[in-house]
């Protein structure tokens, strides 16, 4: 019997949430990504993590940045601790553009709005620009964080390939024929072009006019996601797609990966008539982004050598890529095949056909290593063969050791799927990772 005003009973069932019938029909969309699923049990310590993207903080010059942020309370404290603009301070916008200048980008502060870390600006451009049942172009594989924002949009997501030099201009071109053969409305092409997240490939420079023009004679905004490119391992820095088209772009950036990523600070430059449209976006999302950690952000660029700061960035990230590929060129077996970045936070791994890396992540997990699934990273179910490996935060002699480990375990996986066929991957034994939302 049901009660006026309430949800019909559920027969044989037990719902967590008794106010599921009560969200918004986007709320559907709102599910735990892969990534965050996996860190209950990637933070163990006795598990080597290759999952997550964590930076390594070891290099920075923790005693002084405690001063400077000491010295950025006494001096300015009743600024520092008090509301700001939701554009963001004039003095760090002057100077996120003497960062991006590095990259060829010559925007104007007052074009530049600063965000709670560059995930907001990819939330507020997908709210400003996208309707229920919108097209997104976005590399297959892409950012899952970025997948998870669109889903909440409810814009539905078209995967176009990437190869060995990045996004594929002849994959673009087709899926914006279909798109318009089908009637669907695309809004625009997110694309991370330098030292990608997952797939570690960087945009050939040669490309990217193309791409450009692909999207500007299709009437396409592109939005370009760049936390990576100042960290190249050979010190080669490539030209921005702002640079290229500052009309038809827009740039989102961070210093989440080159220098802390617990401050939350990042930015959105888009074209002017978009600036605005940004600034009450963040208004309504947060009010103001946080005026201290902007200012502690802005006095480490004013005092510290920051491009020194990248540099040995860089020389950390290398040494631990190349632990990386060593330990796979030594372990892995027959039939694998991976990228190699030349810059960036990952490398992305396939296996060969028969082996489900969702399914063999309790097994590795077992074995005290933990990865994440290509799945996770893609809109419509594809990546079952392929897993990222993040070798950012791990020492090179963990890196080694989690490879070794997951050799082992992906051999075994090979030898039951020769042994017994693909039945026997089906399930997996060891420990499970739910959703939050399941018992």
């Amino acid at each position: 019997m049901s009660i006026p005003g309430q949800p019909p009973e559920r027969v044989g069932a037990r719902s967590l949430d008794p106010h599921l019938h009560r969200y918004a029909a986007r709320a559907v969309g709102m599910t735990a990504s892969e990534v965050r699923a996996l860190f209950a049990v990637a933070s163990r310590p006795e598990v080597v993590s290759l999952a997550g993207g964590m930076p390594n903080l070891a290099a920075l010059p923790l005693d002084s940045i405690a001063a400077e942020v000491a010295g950025v309370v006494s001096r300015d404290g009743l600024v520092a601790l008090q509301y700001g603009s939701a554009h963001g301070l004039p003095e760090l916008r002057e100077q996120i553009c003497e960062v991006m200048a590095i990259e060829g980008v010559s925007g104007h502060p007052d074009d530049l709005v600063v965000t709670v870390g560059s995930q907001m600006g990819l939330d507020m451009v997908t709210r400003i620009f996208c309707d229920p049942g919108d097209v997104v172009l976005a590399e297959g594989p892409s950012y899952v964080g970025a997948l998870g924002t669109f889903a909440a949009y409810q814009a539905n997501v078209v995967h176009v390939g990437l190869d060995g030099e990045g996004l594929s201009p002849e994959a673009l071109r087709a899926a914006l024929a279909a798109a318009e053969t089908a009637g669907r409305r695309v809004k625009f092409l997110y694309t991370i072009p330098n030292f990608h997240n997952p797939a570690g490939i960087t945009l050939a420079v040669r490309r990217r006019a193309e791409v450009l023009d692909i999207c500007a004679r299709h009437g396409v905004l592109v939005v370009e996601d760049n936390p990576y490119g100042l960290l190249g391992f050979d010190g080669q820095v490539y030209p921005a797609l702002r640079s290229m088209d500052p009309d038809n772009v827009v740039y989102l950036g961070s210093f989440s990966k080159t220098f802390a990523a617990g401050l939350r600070v990042g930015w959105v430059l888009a074209p002017h008539a978009v600036r605005e449209k940004l600034v009450l976006a963040a208004e309504a999302a947060t009010l103001c982004p946080p005026t201290l950690n902007q200012m502690i952000v802005s006095r480490y660029l004013a005092t510290h050598d920051w491009r020194g700061q990248i540099k040995s960035f860089q020389l950390a990230y290398r040494e631990r890529r190349d632990a990386m590929l060593a330990g796979l060129e030594q372990h892995m077996p027959a039939g694998c095949t991976w990228t190699r970045p030349e810059g960036g936070f990952f490398v992305w791994l396939t296996v060969p056909e028969g082996v489900d890396t969702k399914a063999m992540l309790p097994r590795a997990v077992t074995a005290r290593v933990a990865y994440v699934s290509g799945t996770g990273f893609y809109a419509d179910g594809l990546g079952s063969r392929q897993m990222r490996l993040s070798f950012c935060y791990p020492t090179p002699e963990r890196i080694r050791e989690g490879v070794r480990r997951l050799a082992t375990v992906l051999a075994e996986e090979l030898d039951l799927y020769d042994t017994f066929g693909p039945a026997a991957l089906r399930t997996g034994s060891g420990p499970q990772v739910p959703s939050p939302d399941t018992a």
